[in-house]
């Protein structure tokens, strides 16, 4: 699900947190706005504007956060709103809305665990794909 991998030029400190910074900001903005799924894409699209200029290996992970946020975005909105409706209408919990959750729960849950594993080794200064978005990053950002 993860690929590790040594970056064509070694990283600098600087460089290295940065990217390891853009996985963060999405942790981060976890804590502050929990029950709003949108929360933690506008903190991501944030640090990606502020750090669209920067080095190749910067760029690409900040990238990748943000692809990975918008994706997680459109499943906790589901979720969300369609609790919403079962709490202020007269909509019964059913099977489908059960599976729907738990299904978000543990895409969340792996997404987690996969965002703190790239923070950390990015922060070593490694290159870290993760499934599906990193082949989408690395489509469309350019060096």
């Amino acid at each position: 699900m993860i690929k590790t991998t040594e970056f064509a030029y070694k990283p600098g400190e600087h460089e290295a947190e940065k990217a390891s910074n853009s996985y963060l900001m999405s942790l981060v903005a976890l804590v502050a706005g929990l029950p709003f799924p949108i929360v933690n894409l506008i903190a991501t699209f944030f640090f990606f504007l502020a750090n669209r200029k920067g080095t190749y290996f910067v760029r690409w992970h900040c990238t990748q956060a943000l692809y990975s946020q918008v994706v997680l975005l459109a499943f906790n909105s589901v979720a969300f709103w369609w609790t919403v409706s079962i709490i202020f209408s007269d909509t019964t919990v059913s099977n489908p809305y059960f599976a729907y959750f738990f299904t978000v729960l543990i895409l969340n849950l792996a997404e987690f665990i996969s965002t703190v594993y790239a923070a950390i080794t990015t922060r070593k200064g490694k290159h870290v794909e993760i499934w599906f978005f990193g082949s989408l990053t690395n489509l469309t950002c350019t060096k």
